[in-house]
This record gives structure tokens, sequence and C-alpha cells, in this order.
């Protein structure tokens, strides 16, 4: 698989809810604070979106997109930024899962959208490479963007058989088409291994890294792959990713044993040996470099929510 697909099957998105707001007239709508991602698109007419801590209001069209990684500041949604608000919470209750709550009548914007986890204790390895606010813009080259949301507010409407699956199912493919449009439409203005797969020479070295990851990787052998010098390679891939080559990968190594040691019945010898490590020393001298405690701690913190505190 690719960076991006080898990413998001490791956390595991699952939405928990999607529905549709179809509102009417003059309307103003303030969302709390969340502990889910938050993605949202117009499927049709027009409003503003405005964050705390977001100096600038935003200018949804039709066919525009939203996603808001958890942990979000409070937002608001309106037709006129001069309006009283109403409380989201006092909204949206009265809808059925994967349904459409209609507001003021409905009929001038209609919003479809999900809210989902991402199911790994690490997942800001993906969301905290994002702003606060990732704004889609339509665009006549996103097609297919646009068919899922048709599609998305059919389902929302009809309540056909199979419906919040499929809902669901919509949800997660527009989460990716959203991801490769803001990369493709802000890959210059950020740094990071996200943004870096927009750099064709820094993507093809992140790819082999997470195709191979036991593979003894040097920083000679993953220029070569970038069809650059050593140095030339090292400082690029710095300047893009933030991180060394070698930091990188020992990242991308401890995020997949990691989810083995929570998902798997692998002895920590063969996940170090899956890995690349010799021995099970240098994996766990490894591991808690990077996650912060050894293999069989956080395998046993995991297990355990109660126990499941920071550790120094």
């Amino acid at each position: 698989m690719d960076p991006l697909s080898d990413l998001l099957s490791l956390f595991r998105p699952h939405s928990y809810s999607s529905a549709g707001l179809d509102a009417g007239g003059e309307w103003a709508i303030q969302f709390s604070t969340f502990d889910a991602n938050k993605f949202n698109a117009v499927i049709s007419g027009r409003c503003w979106l405005v964050m705390d801590g977001i100096p600038e209001p935003i200018r949804l069209e039709t066919g525009d997109c939203f996603l808001i990684p958890a942990g979000g500041r409070r937002f608001r949604l309106a037709s006129d930024l001069a309006l009283p608000t109403i409380d989201a919470n006092n909204l949206f209750p009265a809808t059925r899962a994967d349904g459409i709550v209609t507001y003021n009548g409905g009929g001038d914007c209609f919003l479809a959208g999900s809210r989902f986890t991402l199911a790994a204790e690490h997942a800001q390895f993906l969301m905290g490479q994002l702003p606060p606010i990732v704004h889609i813009r339509n665009s006549s080259a996103q097609a297919d963007l646009r068919w899922s949301l048709e599609r998305m507010r059919y389902e929302l409407r009809e309540n056909q058989p199979g419906g919040s699956l499929l809902v669901k199912h919509l949800a997660h493919i527009m989460l990716i088409q959203a991801l490769r449009a803001h990369l493709a439409q802000g890959a210059t203005e950020h740094v990071g291994w996200f943004y870096a797969l927009a750099d064709r020479t820094i993507g093809t070295a992140i790819e082999a890294m997470h195709s191979q990851p036991s593979h003894r990787w040097t920083l000679q052998a993953l220029a070569k792959r970038a069809g650059l010098s050593r140095s030339s390679f090292a400082l690029r891939f710095k300047s893009k990713v933030g991180t060394s080559p070698m930091e990188y990968l020992g990242r991308w190594r401890m995020l997949l044993a990691a989810d083995k040691l929570l998902n798997g019945n692998d002895s920590i010898s063969s996940i170090a040996l899956s890995l690349g490590y010799e021995s099970d020393s240098a994996f766990s001298t490894a591991f808690k470099r990077i996650m912060g405690c050894s293999p069989r701690r956080y395998a046993a913190r995991m297990a355990n929510p109660a126990q499941n505190q920071p550790i120094p």
C-alpha cells in the first residue's frame, strides 16, 4: 500500500455518527469542542464557518468540504455571522442516527457530515499534521468527491436498507478524497510527512520505508531511491518532513510495533525480527526511546485503561 493508506489502515478510522443539516432562511449554530474528528461537506447552498482563534471567517460554497481534527476549538456555522447562535447539542439529538435535521424549513443550505475516531493511540501521527481547519474548495477536478457528496445526500434522505453502513463507508472515502485535495492545494505551504508525499523524490523514499520497514535502510540507499546525493537528500528530507530519514523510519517501525502488540499475538522477539532488529534488547531500547516505555509495559498499559496514564 501507499503511505497514506498504510496510516489510515493502521489507525482504523471508524465513523460513529453521520448526519445531515438542511437549513432554511437565517440561521447560526454553535458547535462545542469535541473528541472526534469532524468532516463536513456543503452539498448545496452556502454558509460561513468561524472558529475560535481563527481571525478570518471562511465562506463555504456548494461542493466545499472541511475537516476539523479532534480536540478542535469551538466553531460556528451560519448564514449570517451577525445572527445569534443556537447550541448544536439542542438541535441534533432530535434526529435518528444517520438522519437529517431540518431547521427553519430547510431548502437553502444542505450539509452532510461525519464524526469519526482513529482507533490508535498515536493517531496524531496523521491528524497532528493538519491545521485547525482543513478547507477543501470545490473544483471541477474533484468529480469523484462531488459524486460522493451527492451519494451521501441520497443515502441520508432515502433511508434504504444498508444505508447506515454505506454512509459510513462514504464518509471514509470522502475523507481520503479530501486529504488528497488538501495535499494538492497546499503541499508547498506546510512541513510534515503528509505534505512531503507531494514531493516525488521524498515521497518515493517514504514509500520505500513503508513497503519494507524491516530492510536495513541507510541514508545512502534511500538517497539512491530518491535520485539524489546523500547530502542533498538528507537536507531535502529534513526540510520537507521535519525529521531526519532515520528518525522517520524509527517512528514508523514503532507505530507498526505498537499495533502488533495491541492487536496480535506475536512475541516481542517475532515483532523485533519482523521490523529488522537483530535482538530483543535493540528493539526494546528503540521502542522505549520513541514510545516512552518498554514494549511489555506499553502492551500492559493499553490493555488496562485504568492504568492508561502518561509515563514520565
